[in-house]
Order: C-alpha cells, then structure tokens, then sequence
C-alpha cells in the first residue's frame, strides 16, 4: 500500500509549473489551481524557519480497553507531536486534513511558525486518518462533524493532561488546515459548553463550507478524466506510464530537482489531467480511512464480514477495491447509514445539513474568536460560498488571489498571516 502510495506521489510532483504571475502584491508564484494544489511551494517561496525545535512525542491510550484487530498490531495508541517552549506560552492545538497524520508536512511547517513565535504546538492526527481512527474514534467512523468535534476534544484534553505538569500555558488556541479547518469550528463549539481550554482564537484554514458539497466536487474532477470514474485505474497507468517513459528515455540518474524541472519545462502533463491526479490523491487518502473503520467495525463494506485479517495477509485487493470508492461513496453509502442507525429521525437533508458550517452559523458570526484564510481560486469552493465566509466573517476572512486547495499554506506570506491573527490582541 505504501508502495503505491509513492508512485501517485511521484507522479502528484511531476506537474508542469505554471508561468509567475507579475502580481507585486502577492508573490506565490504558481498560478493554477490544481498545479498550486499538487506543487505546493516552492522552498524558495518558504520562510526561514529552524531546522531542529524542542519537540515530544506523545503516545495517547485513549480507550484503554479497545480490542484492536491483529492487523494493526503496530498501532499502540493516538500519536500526537508536541513542540514546547522553556517559558509560560500560549498553547495552540493543530488539526490536520483529511487522511493525514500528525507529523504531516503543513502540520510540521505550521509547528515550526509557531514555535519560533514563541509558542507550545501540540499536532493532532485527522479524524479520517488510520491512527486516529483505530485509537481515537469512539464510532470508528469518521465524518459525523458532532462525533469528529468529541473525538477531537478528548484527545486534546487527554494530551493536556500528559503534559500539563511539563509546560506552563498562557492561553489556548486552535487552527486546522481543510476538513481539520472546518472541524476546528465544531470543536470550538464544543468548548464553549466544556470550557476546558476557552479558546482564546480558532483559525481555520481552507476550510470546507459543506463537506458534502465539497466531497461532490472532488467526484467531478475524475468524472472528468477519459472514460468517467470509473477508468481511473487506466488514467493513473497511463500517468505513470509517461512518466516512466520521460525518465527511462533522459536518462535520468535519480528523481531530483533538475529530473522535476525538466518535467515542468516539457509540460507532461496538462492542466485537465492535473485535476485528474488531485481527484485521485484524494482517493488515495480516502482508501485508508474507509479500509480502516471497515475492519475495525467489521461492515463489509470491503473486507468480507467476519474476516479476520492476520498481518501475513496481502492488503492489495482492498487497497485496490477502496480506491474505486470515492468521499462522495463513503458519505452516501457507509457514514449515513451508521449516523441514521444512531439517529432514526435523521433524513439525508439534514445529514448533508449537519456536516456544514451553515448549521453552527449563529455561533460563528456572534464569536469574535474566528478567523479564516482560503484562496479566491481553492476548488473546493463555490463564489458562492466565498461570498457566504466574506458575509459571516467580515474582515475576519483574509482570501489569497492564487494557491488552489493548500497550496500556498507554506508561503511565506501565509504562515506570516497565520501567526499575526494568532499573537494580535
């Protein structure tokens, strides 16, 4: 699984560089969407930020009785990364996006942004990560934004609790980058009624408006690749093909910056195709979340009911039958019917309804605590619902020209925004 994990991320990086836009106020570089989305930023484009921080790695036993099955041997409890000051400073608690872990490269730059401003920085593992979900997850089914907000809160309280006698704290405060930027408002929520933290301010970052519309557009992207959906086996072979054959025919030693300039001068890829790769980086990730809380709920969904996984066992089958179900599937089809199980009334209006920021809109426009960045060209939004964050947030909302979906996170003007919401009184 890991292998092929590699392969898809090779090929995300080989996506040609679009021309430097000539924009004097805003220096990110990349200008589409999907290629800023899959290339991120350039180092040059990065702030100078220290090698080596104080750092702890904490190992959470959160459900100390959970049984786990014997394929995740290896998973002895939520892995959440701390970095800590030698003096009293604010606390300020990272979400992760979808699928991604706690020491994921936009959670280690945001630590390290914060802790040379002078703060302690606990990373938490996304809801819909494996981790989080063998170890964290009460449901073991991830998406339910009031379920993900509990799962959130009790690994924040109990990472607290691991350290509290360690560090001294000032204040409390949160952010999350895309699905963790918008569980970062249902987690909030929450604290205001446990005020275990009190929150002193919450970022979000690219946040999903709807996590179902968003999901949706995801979809689009592969229904528009040759052949629909359902040929996205055919599309990666043939992306990997390209690339194999560029290589091969160069000879090329290794895949280093010149091999990656040279793919960006010869655009191998067009910018349609580019959508194509991020809708299906978005699968991969998927694939992991909806093989994990199958196995660990025992649903068949995609391993048979009752079939006990031994870790002799090859995992390519399932790998490869998750990959054919996309975000948009897992909502539909396996996370409403558990939700609808726990709550019978639940029609798939209010489901779709629950999983938006328009169902805790009273409290995020009465709370000066929030704040908002996303790209006036991320995807995954609507004008519409860009007009709905200028409308809720004011001039709370900062919203980037370019940078696609997190693409431009780590630019230096970014995290440099991040950090002034952050330490403005």
């Amino acid at each position: 699984m890991k292998y092929v994990q590699m392969i898809i991320f090779a090929c995300l990086l080989l996506l040609p560089f679009a021309g430097r836009a000539e924009v004097a106020q805003y220096g990110y570089p990349i200008q589409g969407s999907y290629e800023a989305t899959i290339l991120g930023t350039p180092d040059t484009f990065k702030p100078d930020l220290p090698v080596s921080i104080r750092t702890r790695e904490l190992t959470l036993d959160i459900f100390p009785d959970r049984k786990k099955p014997e394929i995740f041997f290896y998973d002895k409890g939520l892995r959440c990364t701390m970095a800590y000051q030698t003096h009293k400073a604010p606390l300020a608690f990272l979400i992760a996006g979808t699928g991604a872990g706690n020491q994921a490269p936009h959670q280690m730059t945001m630590m390290k942004s914060l802790y040379q401003a002078g703060f302690h920085v606990i990373t938490l593992s996304s809801p819909t990560s494996p981790n989080f979900i063998v170890s964290a997850s009460q449901s073991r089914v991830p998406g339910d934004m009031e379920d993900d907000a509990k799962d959130l809160y009790r690994a924040m309280e109990t990472a607290w609790n691991s350290v509290k006698n360690d560090i001294e704290v000032s204040d409390f405060y949160l952010s999350g980058y895309s699905l963790g930027g918008t569980q970062a408002a249902f987690v909030a929520l929450l604290d205001e009624e446990l005020k275990i933290f009190n929150f002193r301010k919450v970022l979000m970052i690219n946040p999903a408006i709807s996590v179902y519309s968003s999901a949706e557009r995801i979809e689009e992207l592969l229904r528009a690749i040759p052949g629909g959906s359902t040929k996205v086996g055919y599309f990666f072979n043939d992306m990997l093909a390209r690339f194999s054959e560029f290589y091969s025919y160069n000879s090329f030693v290794a895949i280093n910056d010149e091999f990656i300039y040279t793919v960006y001068k010869e655009k191998l890829f067009s910018h349609e195709e580019a959508g194509g790769l991020v809708g299906l980086a978005f699968r991969i990730n998927s694939a992991g979340m909806i093989f994990t809380s199958d196995v660990m709920t025992n649903s068949g969904y995609v391993v048979p009911k009752n079939r006990k996984l031994k870790t002799t066992d090859s995992l390519f089958e399932y790998f490869t039958v998750s990959t054919h179900l996309s975000l948009f599937n897992y909502l539909n089809e396996y996370l409403y019917p558990n939700v609808h199980k726990k709550k019978p009334g639940l029609t798939k209006a209010e489901f779709v309804a629950s999983m938006s920021l328009k169902s805790i809109e009273s409290y995020l426009k009465s709370s000066p605590k929030f704040g908002v960045m996303t790209n006036a060209d991320d995807f995954l939004l609507t004008q519409d619902e860009r007009n709905y964050l200028r409308e809720l947030f004011g001039e709370r909302v900062k919203i980037f020209p370019r940078g696609g979906h997190l693409g431009n996170l780590e630019y230096k003007e970014n995290l440099a925004h991040m950090v002034e919401f952050f330490k403005k009184p």
